[in-house]
């Protein structure tokens, strides 16, 4: 009988840099999902890729003074290396520079437009010439620019507009109808109230102040907006073809069983994403996940200050398998993650080492000494023994219920219960106390089959997480893979089988030695980045203090204590940033407040990268009335400071202070 296909994707990275931890989380989460689904038999399709066109893209390249499309190999190549490197299984990684694909967006955007979708307008507001961005009246301070506070004139941009609203209802309906559709079900919420309810705005989906991009084909001076490109990804790598022709892989594997999303990005796959499949007649994918963000521990992970983690360099200390494990199980289901480096040791030392590593050592040093390496079951049992199969072989349903609820981590803690109740057997049985009386020869030969065998099942168990540590635990213990259908069944290590020789499978580690080659590492890291800033590192900034001046700017009209008391200032920790897509200007912050995250967009871009901003501490104006600059919600104002020459810096606590500190 044919396989139940099944197609997962990962959304496709964007070619801007080297992925740091969190975006590699990703990838390493999708491949222990797929790797799953083909032990419960299913055909798998896995595919990951490349986001390669944009106006950053163009402006990097720019900088780095090369083409966009070298820019872009360079960038590509290296996320395929860590991908490779972190043992992932994807069948296809595409990129969006791929020729087919582009061929396919450009016929894709044709036929929406020839039948009505997509229309010419104009993108139409108060324009801001030093910032290059569009905004409304409403969102205008003062009746000039949000960003930088200089004046605007009415101007328009000539753009192609997708009608979303044609769809809307038609989409609320279908979520409304598949619960299953958007996980987590608060994601869901989220879109229904915040974007569909309230009523969808055309979207632009087309641009002329930039030429990387897929061009318009029968509009050249027009490139193709970044979500209609990358979003048909998921179709274009299977061979989808606009005019009716699409291949065997399109038919087989549409519509996709999950797009595996960060959380920040999910508007775009549950909204913008399905409506175009809608125009496209074609089925909606059937789940969309936003996984929660990976963040490190102070929520610091910025290049300038030399500590952000990356993957390659957490293997070099760990090793593959460790890492994997790693972001896997310290990732809830819809909370974010934290990762640090002393966190991973303490990880490796307890769980990995000890746990895991402790048992097998110990198993098969006790079956080598006592037994010349044989295995067998001598059916000496006693009660304690039913009590390890049961765990054991409740372990593979747990494991399965977990995995079908996408809950990876939930599945994982499940195998090393079995392994932690493996090490209490030991305790239990005291096998050493067993070698001592020639009577209970037979006991001590069960135990220590019970041992491999439970080690076994774990062992098979574990291959969608740590797949090489699974092959050498399995090869030690002289045992198999079993499958799903083999792990009902209790016993099924053959008679006679026999042991390796017991090898180490993770050494502990002295966190003081890790974190005194991180820190060397961290000082190249901030070496780099300082080498790489226009700033020109630290003689520039020696100059700067000797040629430090004052500034007087025109006072404002005196205010009384209780208007003051009115504003509430509060220390911010900035976990996330990126660019504002509609604005050359914005940089949009998720900043940790307390208990709760704020959304703040600031016209910073020019001044701050995105991975600059990730962990620093910042004053943050909390009760100011939400807006919305350039088609993003802001809930609050970062408060900086600037110069003569119109150069911004963050205000920023003196001392550490927590995330909600009352500033007053």
């Amino acid at each position: 009988m044919a396989k139940k296909p099944y197609y997962i994707t990962t959304a496709i990275a964007y070619t801007s840099g080297k992925p740091h931890i969190g975006n590699t989380y990703e990838i390493v989460l999708a491949d222990s999902i797929a790797r799953y689904k083909r032990e419960q038999g299913y055909d798998v399709r896995f595919q990951t890729g490349t986001d390669e066109h944009g106006q950053k893209i163009e402006q990097k390249a720019e900088a780095a003074g090369v083409s966009p499309q070298e820019f872009v190999d360079n960038v590509a190549g290296e996320i395929k290396r860590i991908w490779d490197l972190m043992n992932t299984s994807y069948d296809k990684f595409i990129r969006t520079t791929d020729p087919d694909h582009e061929r396919q967006v450009q016929k894709i955007f044709k036929k929406l437009y020839d039948q009505g979708d997509i229309y010419k307008g104009y993108y139409e507001g108060m324009y801001c010439t030093p910032c290059e961005s569009f905004f409304t009246e409403s969102q205008l301070v003062d009746g000039k620019c949000p960003d930088c506070g200089r004046p605007v004139q009415p101007a328009r941009e000539e753009a192609y507009f997708f009608r979303m609203s044609k769809y809307a209802d038609r989409l609320i309906q279908y979520i409304n109808e598949h619960p299953e559709f958007i996980q987590p079900v608060a994601r869901k919420n989220e879109m229904m109230n915040n974007f569909l309810l309230p009523g969808l705005q055309d979207l632009c989906v087309s641009r002329t102040s930039f030429k990387w991009g897929v061009p318009v084909d029968f509009d050249d001076k027009h490139v193709i907006y970044v979500w209609l490109d990358a979003l048909t990804n998921y179709i274009t790598g299977l061979g989808y073809d606009c005019d009716g022709s699409s291949g065997e892989l399109f038919e087989k594997y549409w519509p996709a069983d999950l797009h595996l999303i960060g959380k920040d990005i999910i508007r775009f796959h549950t909204i913008y994403w399905p409506i175009f499949l809608m125009a496209l007649g074609l089925p909606l994918p059937k789940q969309v996940f936003g996984h929660p963000w990976l963040l490190s521990g102070d929520g610091k992970m910025s290049k300038s200050v030399g500590n952000v983690i990356y993957a390659d360099d957490l293997v070099k200390f760990f090793g593959v398998d460790a890492v994997r494990y790693f972001v896997l199980h310290e990732m809830p289901f819809d909370n974010d993650g934290v990762i640090t480096w002393e966190l991973m040791v303490e990880r490796l030392n307890s769980d990995l080492a000890n746990v895991l590593g402790n048992l097998v050592n110990r198993t098969v040093s006790m079956s080598n000494k006592y037994f010349g390496g044989e295995v067998r079951d001598a059916k000496a049992a006693e009660p304690v023994d039913d009590e390890l199969k049961k765990v054991a072989l409740d372990t593979v349903k747990k494991v399965d219920q977990k995995m079908n609820e996408l809950r990876v981590a939930d599945a994982i803690t499940e195998i090393f219960t079995l392994f932690k109740r493996c090490n209490k057997y030991i305790d239990e049985t005291t096998p050493w106390a067993l070698a001592k009386d020639e009577t209970k020869k037979d006991r001590l030969a069960t135990v220590l089959y019970n041992l491999v065998e439970s080690i076994c099942i774990g062992a098979s168990l574990l291959e969608s997480f740590m797949p090489d540590t699974s092959k050498a635990i399995l090869e030690q213990v002289g045992g198999t893979k079993r499958t799903l259908a083999q792990m009902e069944n209790f016993g099924l290590y053959g008679e006679g089988h026999v042991v390796e020789k017991p090898q180490i499978l993770f050494a502990r580690l002295d966190v003081n030695e890790v974190l005194s080659q991180v820190e060397e590492l961290q000082k190249a890291q901030t070496a780099e980045a300082q080498a790489e800033s226009p700033a020109g590192g630290a003689e520039q900034g020696d100059d700067q203090a000797k040629n430090e001046t004052v500034i007087d700017i025109e006072p404002k009209e005196e205010i009384a204590y209780e208007d003051f008391s009115r504003l509430q200032f509060q220390v911010g920790e900035i976990i996330a940033c990126e660019p504002v897509k509609k604005s050359k200007k914005l940089l949009c912050s998720q900043v940790k407040i307390g208990s709760q995250v704020k959304q703040i967009v600031s016209g910073i871009r020019a001044h701050y990268t995105p991975e600059e901003m990730v962990g620093k501490k910042v004053m943050v104006l909390v009760n100011l009335k939400p807006a919305t600059l350039a088609g993003v919600l802001s809930e609050g104002m970062l408060l900086c400071a600037e110069d003569a020459e119109g150069n911004l810096a963050l205000v920023t606590p003196e001392k550490d202070m927590p995330a909600g500190a009352e500033i007053c």
